[in-house]
């Protein structure tokens, strides 16, 4: 970020600072997630397309979402794998599960920038009595960016 713009740049300069998420195109069959939270009305806006096991969840990434080298910060998307494993795992039965992350880790494997779409996709979820396993990729386009696994708690 360039102190005296305070603007997020690349190394070549390219400036990043006038765009937002609302500028570009959401991908046809996304609308509005289902289900939101102060921290992902804080991120978003978030979109989902699918249900259940099927639900895949997106974001343009926007400046807000970046980092000071102009891509997309590891926070958001091990947030968007969080909400992504957690939703389809907890939204896959009738009725929902009721769960809470116990662990979440995130492999990074790339990367994106301020008007890429993102999408998060369950590869396998399972679900015991007390315990919930599931795995996701991230991709921008078709590169995979990163990889996360969580477990979570069961509760009645």
């Amino acid at each position: 970020m360039t102190q005296a713009e305070n603007k997020p740049s690349d190394k070549s300069g390219e400036d990043f600072g006038a765009l937002d998420e609302k500028q570009l195109p959401i991908p046809a069959g996304f609308g509005p997630l289902f289900r939101s939270s102060p921290l992902l009305d804080l991120l978003g806006p978030i979109y989902g397309k699918g249900s259940g096991a099927d639900l895949v969840i997106g974001l343009r990434v926007a400046v807000k979402h970046t980092n000071s080298r102009g891509t997309v910060h590891g926070g958001v998307l091990a947030a968007i794998a969080d909400v992504t494993l957690g939703y389809v795992t907890a939204f896959s039965s009738d009725p929902p599960r009721r769960l809470v992350t116990a662990s979440l880790t995130v492999d990074y494997m790339g990367s994106a920038r301020a008007g890429d779409w993102i999408e998060a996709r369950v590869e396998r979820s399972k679900a015991g009595k007390t315990l919930a396993f599931a795995n996701c990729w991230i991709t921008a386009g078709e590169t995979q960016i990163a990889r996360a696994s969580a477990v979570f708690s069961v509760s009645a």
